[in-house]
């Protein structure tokens, strides 16, 4: 086991000295690794929390910052932004469609509905004179019926008068016939027509 001199510098002197040395000229960037390694094999720190090292990371850091500034603010956010407003607009399009089909719709509603009202009324209308002429149509048959009938009626009724007067008429020549053959029969002399019919005439 080798035994570490003791003109040798502790671990943690090594990044400093070779950092000033490199400023200085006298260590070359491979030494200057090869130091960095021991230092790291020797102590086991993490560089990144060594102050020396502070001022390369902040610029850096502020590299990286600008560059993702860049990015986000000339590429990514435009892109979101496009893309939201093509969507707020195609929404609002959709919405606007949706509005005007919807006061088309009810624009038709009311047009279909006067068109039904509309025909209703016709239909009424067409019953009603309909009615009207067949009503008017059976009043006029009622009539020309009704006046047949009395036609009928009255020939009816001149033909049953003529009918009676004859009857009347043979019946008064039968009475009086036979008035005259009762007085003959009952006085032995024949009765005159004129006392026949008086005394037809009396009786009556």
């Amino acid at each position: 086991m080798a035994v570490q001199s003791s003109d040798a510098p502790p671990p943690q002197d090594i990044l400093p000295q070779t950092a000033a040395a490199i400023r200085d000229g006298e260590v070359a960037p491979a030494d200057t690794h090869a130091g960095t390694e021991a230092g790291h094999e020797s102590g086991g720190g993490l560089p990144q929390f060594e102050f020396q090292w502070w001022a390369g990371q902040i610029f850096w850091l502020l590299i990286i910052f600008a560059v993702l500034y860049l990015l986000l603010s000339k590429v990514f956010l435009p892109r979101l932004r496009r893309v939201k407003d093509e969507r707020a607009g195609t929404i609002a399009a959709a919405v606007e469609t949706a509005r005007q089909v919807q006061a088309e719709a009810a624009s038709q509603a009311e047009i279909a509905k006067a068109e039904v009202e509309q025909a209703r009324a016709a239909s009424r209308a067409t019953a009603a004179a309909a009615k009207a002429r067949v009503t008017e149509t059976a009043n006029a048959r009622a009539a020309e019926e009704e006046a047949v009938v009395n036609a009928r009626i009255a020939e009816a009724e001149a033909a049953i008068g003529k009918t009676r007067d004859a009857a009347m008429s043979n019946v008064s020549s039968i009475a009086s016939d036979t008035t005259r053959a009762i007085v003959e029969k009952l006085t032995g002399k024949a009765a005159t027509a004129a006392e026949t019919d008086a005394a037809i005439k009396g009786a009556a």
